[in-house]
């Protein structure tokens, strides 16, 4: 990865080119871009903007904003990192999250979030079992039917990673030692989803269906994903106790 190299963005011309890489990962039409604007804020309200480049060539970014949770906490919401298709599995998100940690926590926040989909299971082995996250909350069609190639059609079901940047349980999975507590129970996405998405959105809908509604329960019950498990033909989501660590 020596070729690949991680900055903050700032300038105008760096966020269109996010803007435009967008666009390239998702496929989205101009109504569902984050607009330059948002960039823009973000960098000046206390979030941050990342980007990776090959060179001068801009593969990948990441875009972070500041919340503020009931009760007065603060945190960062992690609104968007994507990778040019062509430069994944190569560690590249990876290291926008470490940056995205290094940032956070010299600025002082303990808690970086942001949503996932629960059916992409590649992105649910990584967020769980490499950086350390967990979930307790589940939001269904969080931003609604978009224009993503990569959603299929199918409402934007999410997870909600929450990221305990201070904790020992992160710091022992950054260094590869992911904890495993207990499980009670288990929520699996057959491994065809992906390709479901394609050729039989019925199915694969019925599929996100089941999976949310074990979700709901799961997380109704007090249980929180800790774990990820994948195999050739699913991906399981370990649940149980969880006590900050």
């Amino acid at each position: 990865m020596s070729e690949i190299h991680v900055r903050q963005l700032t300038a105008h011309e760096e966020f269109e080119e996010a803007v435009r890489l967008q666009q390239e990962i998702w496929g989205f039409a101009p109504v569902d871009l984050l607009p330059v604007r948002l960039f823009v804020v973000a960098s000046k309200i206390g979030g941050h903007v990342f980007g990776a480049f090959d060179g001068d060539r801009m593969v990948a970014f990441c875009l972070a904003i500041p919340g503020l949770k009931p009760g007065g906490k603060y945190y960062l919401h992690s609104h968007m990192l994507g990778v040019l298709p062509e430069y994944r599995d190569r560690g590249i998100g990876r290291m926008l999250k470490l940056e995205q940690r290094k940032d956070a926590l010299a600025r002082g926040f303990d808690l970086i979030e942001w949503t996932f989909d629960p059916l992409e299971l590649r992105n649910a082995h990584f967020n769980i079992e490499r950086l350390g996250v967990i979930v307790r909350r589940y939001v269904l069609n969080q931003y609604g039917t978009t224009t993503s190639r990569l959603h299929g059609g199918l409402p934007t079901d999410r997870c909600v990673a929450e990221w305990w940047i201070r904790t020992p349980w992160v710091e022992a999975t950054l260094a590869g030692r992911h904890p495993k507590p207990p499980v009670e129970e288990r929520i699996s996405v057959p491994a065809e989803i992906g390709q479901l998405r394609s050729t039989d959105r019925r199915q694969a809908r019925e599929i996100q269906r089941e999976v949310s509604e074990r979700f709901l329960d799961c997380f109704a019950r007090g249980l929180t994903v800790t774990g990820f498990e994948r195999s050739e033909t699913a991906g399981t989501y370990l649940l149980g106790p969880w006590e900050s660590a």
